[in-house]
């Protein structure tokens, strides 16, 4: 192996593996595995997205785009947003037009944080947030939401702040939540938002599963608090358009400046023909959203029936596509230990609760993706059930 002549960048070398990846490669080889892994929504872009982007491409549309986001897509993306949600965002100036909502993540973190500035997390929480912040040499404060079925009050962010050893910038917000499927009332946020105020925070609001809130109006920070509100969206969820690659940050005007310095250097720009897709996703694939959500819901019910049967514990989920479930005591308390057993013997595929939270002890949760199709995520609890009875006979 040929030494390196210099060290890499410090904060690359340090950053932990993401748990998430790494145990997708452990078990990627086992013969016919099957997976409820995934935040992949289980459906086919809509022909009228398909169409348009085959438009864009015969009619040329293959050259530099606007970096900050083609003019006519953003003003799309303020009036799509400005009525769903009930916002207030003037105009095209209001939004950048990023590579997905990772970048988007990225993009806000390197733009507020400094050097071991401190950002609230509560978990559990999407992985890749982690790595993003170590990119941005921000400092975690995670706090555990476990005890309050993975919701966050005011005292939590109370108390986190009141013990930080650097100070705290900001609070990433994200719900319904990946992977507990949590989300907040109109009157739980508007007790965060006196607090986050109290302490001059910046909220990072990711609402990329805003769409898939079930049986509740979805209320976004954006319209409680928005001086301080960086919102956070994208089509992945709502029309199914993952490979697409398209994500939005919508803010006031002077921190969109500010941020599209970091998107233009990262990204530049969105392909032209993506943004015509985006644009008619939004403008005339309104239905999509509602059929997929009404999809999930009626699997989230399913599933949640059969898990709570074998002894699982799960806080109900409330929206997005995944169940956060407990171990039954009798099945252990190590969810990593749980999941690699149930690969390779039972041939399902999980994610165990680790990778969502930091530290090394064990962790008891698994968290199960109903994104998959109804066929295999009834093959899935079929393999499950058999592997759990198989484990319980031969105590």
């Amino acid at each position: 192996m040929t030494k390196l002549t210099q060290p890499i960048n410090s904060a690359v070398a340090e950053m932990a593996a993401d748990k998430l990846l790494n145990f997708q490669l452990m078990i990627r080889d086992i013969p016919g595995i099957l997976r409820l892994t995934f935040g992949e929504p289980g459906f086919d872009v809509d022909d009228k997205i398909k169409q348009a982007t085959i438009d864009a491409v015969n009619g040329n549309r293959s050259h530099y785009a606007e970096s900050q986001g083609e003019t006519d897509l953003r003003q799309e993306v303020v009036a799509y947003f400005n009525e769903k949600y009930h916002l207030n965002f003037k105009n095209e100036d209001n939004v950048i037009v990023t590579q997905g909502v990772s970048e988007a993540v990225n993009v806000v973190f390197q733009t507020l944080l400094n050097v071991n500035d401190g950002l609230l997390i509560p978990e559990p929480a999407y992985g890749p947030y982690f790595a993003s912040l170590d990119l941005a040499r921000g400092t975690r404060i995670s706090i555990d939401t476990t005890p309050n079925d993975f919701k966050l009050t005011p005292e939590m962010v109370d108390k986190a702040i009141a013990e930080a050893k650097v100070p705290v910038k900001a609070i990433l917000m994200n719900y319904p939540t990946n992977p507990t499927g949590v989300t907040y009332s109109r009157e739980e946020l508007e007790a965060l938002a006196v607090t986050f105020k109290k302490h001059q925070l910046w909220v990072i609001s990711d609402e990329i599963y805003s769409v898939l809130t079930y049986n509740k109006e979805h209320v976004s920070l954006a319209e409680i608090i928005p001086e301080q509100t960086i919102y956070i969206n994208g089509l992945s969820k709502s029309h199914a358009m993952t490979g697409y690659r398209v994500g939005f940050i919508l803010a006031q005007k002077e921190i969109i400046d500010e941020m599209q310095k970091v998107h233009g250097a990262l990204v530049f720009a969105l392909p032209t023909f993506v943004q015509d897709a985006a644009l008619v996703a939004l403008r005339d694939v309104l239905d999509a959203p509602v059929l997929m959500r009404d999809t999930y819901q009626h699997r989230r019910d399913n599933l949640l029936a059969q898990l709570q049967d074998l002894g699982f514990e799960v806080v109900e989920p409330e929206g997005a596509f995944y169940l956060f479930a407990k171990l039954p005591e009798d099945l252990g308390n190590d969810g990593d230990d749980f999941a690699l057993a149930l690969a390779q013997q039972g041939k399902v595929a999980v994610i165990p609760g680790s990778a969502f939270s930091h530290g090394d002890e064990p962790n008891p949760y698994i968290r199960i993706s109903y994104a998959a199709s109804d066929a295999d995520l009834a093959e899935g609890m079929k393999r499950i059930t058999k592997y759990i009875e198989k484990v319980r006979s031969s105590k």
